[in-house]
């Protein structure tokens, strides 16, 4: 797991998030995996990347789940640039043989829309190019529902986490052997 504070589980306790939800789903099903969790708060895509390489000669995962770009989003990056920094990143797990399960992320739409269009297509298109595996948006029927939030509207509450994780999970099925 490679992302930044919706995979780290902030402001929750970590054995709460929905990345820990995934490892006791794959220990219940008895599936061969180990969860890493290299998610780090505020990650960006650009400061991700000389991250993944070390990560992956260290544990050679066999699926690779990408969670990142919010930060880039979120900050103006260009959308041209967080697209660059994504497939590298995916281009790299797959030549070191995982899998890539990519989870996008949408901005609110205070960013005008021009940008909020064209970052919230840049997850599909990526999924596409790099014919990967795509989870559309880690907050799909939720992002909407104060309940589900923190106060700072941002991060997923301890609530938010289960619906979090069938998201992802129902992507990452088709890809555990």
């Amino acid at each position: 797991m490679f992302g930044d504070s919706l995979s780290a589980a902030y402001g929750i306790p970590r054995q709460r998030g929905w990345v820990a939800l995934l490892e006791e789903r794959l220990k219940r099903e008895r599936l061969d995996y180990i969860v890493v969790n290299a998610s780090i708060s505020g990650e960006t895509s650009g400061g991700a990347r000389p991250r993944l390489k070390p990560l992956l000669e260290r544990h050679r995962p066999a699926i690779v789940i990408l969670e990142l770009g919010g930060n880039d989003g979120l900050r103006g990056m260009p959308v041209a640039q967080t697209r660059a920094n994504l497939a590298a990143l995916m281009r790299e797990a797959q030549q070191a043989g995982a899998r890539v399960l990519l989870v996008g992320v949408r901005l609110p739409p205070n960013y005008g829309e021009d940008y909020k269009n064209a970052f919230d297509a840049l997850f599909p298109e990526l999924a596409q190019t790099q014919r990967t595996a795509l989870v559309p948006f880690l907050l799909e029927d939720f992002a909407d529902k104060p309940e589900f939030f923190l106060p700072d509207r941002i991060h997923p509450a301890e609530a938010a986490q289960p619906l979090m994780f069938e998201r992802v999970w129902r992507g990452l099925k088709p890809l555990l052997k």
